[in-house]
């Protein structure tokens, strides 16, 4: 299992949407289902909005994807720097990047048995204003 292509799809005044993909192989003959409900998403070490996706239906003895989808508030993205809010804006707007990390858990299930699966991606993403 892998995390990758994570990037910015849209930018707007309230709203920060940024999406990544989580990429698995499932050699099994049976199928189970994931959900992303403990995953979240740091923005210079500050935690800024959590993953949500639907559950996904894993199929048998194939290789897939999960789009994972956070939404972040505007003011939550910009404000996100552990020294205070101006650094985190200032630092922003003068390097346009920011450092993007999502955490937590996917959790696969199949026939009642749970497996969990560690996500921990980081990434400098280029932002445009």
């Amino acid at each position: 299992m892998k995390v990758d292509n994570l990037k910015i799809l849209s930018f707007e005044s309230d709203t920060i949407k940024l999406k990544a993909d989580a990429f698995f192989e499932n050699p099994n003959d049976v199928g189970g289902k994931i959900t992303t409900e403990d995953i979240k998403v740091f923005v210079n070490g500050a935690e800024v909005a959590q993953v949500f996706s639907d559950e996904f239906k894993v199929p048998a003895r194939n290789e897939f994807s999960i789009p994972l989808i956070a939404h972040i508030p505007t003011k939550n993205f910009l404000n996100s720097n552990k020294n205070g809010a101006l650094g985190g804006l200032l630092n922003s707007l003068i390097t346009n990047k920011v450092n993007v990390q999502i955490k937590g858990n996917l959790e696969y299930v199949v026939f009642g048995f749970k497996r969990e699966f560690l996500i921990d991606k980081t990434q400098e993403i280029k932002i445009k204003f």
